[in-house]
């Protein structure tokens, strides 16, 4: 949760100062006054600026990112001419965000690459004005594809890891994302025999199955 202290002459205007800091609204913070101003001896010797905490609430911050993340898909699938409902589930971990429609194939793309394009674009667009203890993920899927994709590359895994103990041959994956390369790995964590690396510079770093 962001929080910050700021000090000035007057009460009112530490708290603007947090305000503008925060980049929220006076309704959205929890305001403490650490300390108040005086003016000491004569207007001059010992005098203390006031001094203030200021904490967003995070509730509100969670109400935000939503309306955000709604916002921006909403406009992107009107520009993209795809009629879809958005359903955003809110958990500890992340914002999960379903899409249900006629046309999700568009929105998936090749090997889904689409939908990761369109999460990645969310989450910089959600997490903007963020400090990165407020960090949220967001994972957006339409028609359970993040899972189906999971069982098909926990398939491959296996399948390829048989070859490779089979013949004593490396196997080169096609590139993959982040997240799909970390699936192979921990699908073969365990596995007898093999090992898994990565080689290559983004966006065409690959997965390496190899005798151990």
């Amino acid at each position: 949760m962001r929080s910050v202290e700021k000090t000035a002459k007057t009460i009112d205007e530490a708290i603007e100062l947090a305000l503008n800091d925060l980049n929220i609204k006076k309704e959205n913070a929890k305001i403490d006054i650490l300390e108040e101003p005086s003016k000491g001896f004569l207007g001059i010797i010992g005098s203390k600026d006031a001094k203030v905490r200021v904490e967003e609430i995070e509730e509100v911050k969670e109400k935000e990112s939503k309306k955000i993340a709604y916002e921006f898909l909403r406009n992107v699938l009107n520009a993209m001419d795809v009629k879809a409902e958005i359903r955003i589930k809110e958990t500890p971990e992340c914002l999960y965000i379903d899409l249900t429609g006629p046309r999700m194939g568009i929105i998936i793309g090749r090997r889904g690459q689409t939908l990761d394009a369109l999460q990645y674009l969310l989450t910089l667009v959600v997490n903007k004005n963020s400090e990165r203890e407020d960090y949220i993920r967001i994972i957006l899927d339409t028609e359970n594809y993040r899972r189906k994709r999971e069982e098909t590359l926990e398939r491959l895994a296996n399948r390829l890891a048989g070859r490779v103990v089979k013949s004593n041959r490396k196997v080169e994956l096609e590139p993959m994302n982040p997240y799909e390369r970390r699936i192979i790995h921990y699908t073969l964590q365990n596995y007898p025999g093999v090992i898994t690396y990565s080689e290559g510079e983004e966006p065409f770093r690959k997965v390496i199955i190899d005798c151990k």
